[in-house]
């Protein structure tokens, strides 16, 4: 037996494993489009009433924009409903998130109506339906190189993190979360993920940690403020 014959099944394998991969990107990325058409369709009502409510609540502007690292780290435009106030200190600076935040959007986010802007992010193709949550650009140099692995999937509305303690979790015990996702992503996993999600909006759990708006800020491994 010649060594090319020994060597090309391995080969084959790692192709097949890339075409799979591939298949299962094109496949999500339909299901994504499909299904943030539809939901932006029936939901139209829903949108427009929390737009009023927050306008008449918070006031303009009625959609929250922020810079979010997206698929590989690159950069897009994340977009929410409000729920907080633009409250400063004396010296101009803005408050805590935990003081700017209202009873009114403690609901938003309890109910993650807050969250609804996204199936646009979703269409557009900057996030997915499911994938690690985007977070602030600012943490990208702080992962290490396996939490960086989160990035390899575009981000989604709710993912394995979300459904394993939300925001009740340590960072670290988070992002490994997003990791193990990245690695074991399929459309199985995705539907399941879809279907706690519902459960996990109807009891409103892990919300926030104690004193903050959600979560402490990421500084590195081991380190939160």
């Amino acid at each position: 037996m010649s060594r090319a014959s020994v060597r090309s099944p391995p080969f084959r394998i790692r192709a097949h494993g890339v075409e799979t991969a591939s298949v299962l990107v094109i496949i999500k990325r339909a299901i994504d489009v499909i299904v943030a058409v539809v939901l932006l369709v029936i939901l139209a009502p829903v949108l427009a009433a929390v737009a009023i409510a927050v306008r008449v609540n918070l006031g303009a502007p009625v959609l929250f924009r922020q810079q979010r690292p997206g698929l590989h780290g690159l950069p897009f435009v994340l977009v929410k409903f409000r729920t907080m106030r633009d409250s400063t200190n004396r010296e101009g600076h803005l408050l805590d998130d935990a003081q700017r935040l209202t009873p009114f959007g403690q609901l938003l986010r309890a109910t993650s109506l807050d969250e609804l802007p996204e199936l646009w992010n979703v269409l557009v193709g900057d996030m997915s339906l499911v994938g690690p949550r985007p977070l602030l650009m600012e943490y990208l140099p702080r992962y290490s190189a396996t939490q960086r692995r989160r990035h390899d999937v575009r981000p989604g509305i709710t993912g394995w993190a979300q459904i394993n303690g939300r925001n009740s979790t340590s960072w670290e015990a988070r992002l490994d979360q997003d990791v193990w996702y990245t690695d074991h992503r399929s459309l199985l996993l995705d539907a399941r993920i879809l279907v706690r999600t519902i459960r996990q909006v109807l009891v409103a759990d892990g919300i926030a940690q104690p004193g903050h708006a959600t979560m402490p800020r990421f500084l590195g491994s081991g380190e939160s403020r």
